[in-house]
């Protein structure tokens, strides 16, 4: 049994394809340049060329792309954009265009001259992954199924904050079910304002396997949970530090009980600890990470954590993780350890939706992924010697 899984980040798209038949370590991997990305280069190379550019397709990963886009019209260059395209840069289709980006119909957008530039704006490409897999003589048949994961704001009503209705969502799925596989979707399950959950739907509307979605932050720290050295502890607080955004879950024996969400560039280590340490002994308030333009805090346990136990504090994961890298150590500091899951850190994320796609597919399937996820060294290297 095979598994198609694809992490999109805004840096990178970190691929895992999982075959139950292999050790976890011996999984074919790629870490290419996220959609987003790929979007900046092409946008950067039409504006070299002096060339107008229209955006077709749909809500996608923004940062990259978005600051791409808004270069090339500060440049006097023409940008247009559909109406589903443009939800890339903002929910609120009046400040896109405040961008410079000009709204056009799919009537006149597919009236455009032939000097355009037209670009296709989607997080999911499942064509482009599986020809990069065939020419490896691995071709993506058969699979089982396919897990995406994408980190999604929602699409928050006029006059409600995007950090707020994140929250929202977040608070919503732990309260439903106290544990992070909650953030796993069928396609069937996806909250109809999860916008940019419901574009990879979309885009992945011809798989001929099942789809399950995710959120890329509860992924990456369920995934960090699989490391031997976490997984040993009743109760730990882990902590992804992503490009743009930064998530500390505290776990114990029954689930999730506390979390908060800030924006990476809002913060360096002493603030990130500071919050770390009241989200452990239960003191931090929403208030205290919205007013700091994060997204907020929410505490469910009663129970403090207690730092200063065994080697070490806190678990670390994500691409900025260097956050808690220093030369030498910092006196009072936080003890981190830097989960490393099956071997690679930047596959926390797959791994955590691996996790969350047990408790959604048959049982067959489900089984065979947690004895993957419990068991290492004993399956073989290479899928054709199977």
């Amino acid at each position: 049994m095979r598994i198609l899984t694809v992490d999109i980040g805004t840096g990178t798209q970190d691929i895992f394809l999982y075959d139950s038949k292999l050790d976890m370590e011996n999984g074919f991997k790629l870490v290419l340049p996220s959609p987003t990305m790929r979007i900046h280069q092409q946008i950067k190379a039409a504006t070299r060329q002096r060339a107008p550019i229209l955006l077709s397709g749909r809500i996608m990963g923004g940062g990259p792309c978005a600051w791409a886009a808004q270069d090339h019209a500060r440049a006097g260059l023409p940008v247009y954009a559909t109406p589903s395209a443009a939800l890339t840069f903002d929910d609120e289709l009046e400040k896109v265009e405040r961008m410079g980006i000009k709204i056009i119909s799919e009537d006149q957008a597919r009236q455009m001259p032939g000097n355009v530039q037209r670009l296709e704006l989607k997080d999911f490409d499942f064509a482009l992954i599986a020809e990069t897999f065939a020419r490896f003589q691995a071709p993506l048949t058969d699979l089982a199924a396919v897990c995406i994961a994408v980190f999604d704001h929602g699409n928050a009503p006029p006059g409600v904050s995007d950090r707020q209705f994140r929250f929202d969502y977040l608070d919503e799925r732990i309260r439903a079910r106290s544990s992070l596989g909650a953030f796993g979707h069928t396609v069937g399950d996806i909250p109809t304002s999860m916008t940019r959950l419901q574009a990879v739907a979309a885009s992945a509307a011809d798989l001929p396997c099942p789809l399950i979605v995710m959120d890329t932050a509860p992924a990456a720290i369920l995934g960090a949970t699989f490391d031997p050295a976490v997984s040993a502890r009743k109760h730990k607080l882990i902590v992804n530090v992503g490009n743009f955004h930064t998530i500390a879950f505290r776990l114990g024996e029954r689930g999730i009980e506390a979390v908060f969400e800030h924006h990476t560039g809002e913060i360096d280590r002493p603030k990130l600890e500071k919050y770390i340490r009241a989200l452990a002994d239960g003191s931090l308030k929403h208030a205290d990470i919205f007013a700091d333009m994060g997204h907020g805090a929410l505490v469910y346990g009663t129970d403090a954590l207690e730092f200063g136990q065994g080697e070490w504090d806190i678990v670390v994961t994500g691409p900025r993780r260097s956050l808690f890298q220093s030369a030498s150590p910092i006196p009072g500091s936080l003890r981190p350890y830097f989960a490393v899951p099956f071997g690679d850190m930047m596959l926390s994320g797959n791994f955590g939706m691996l996790s969350a796609a047990s408790d959604l597919l048959p049982p067959e399937a489900a089984n065979a992924i947690r004895a993957s996820l419990q068991t290492t060294g004993s399956r073989g290297v290479a899928p054709w010697d199977a």
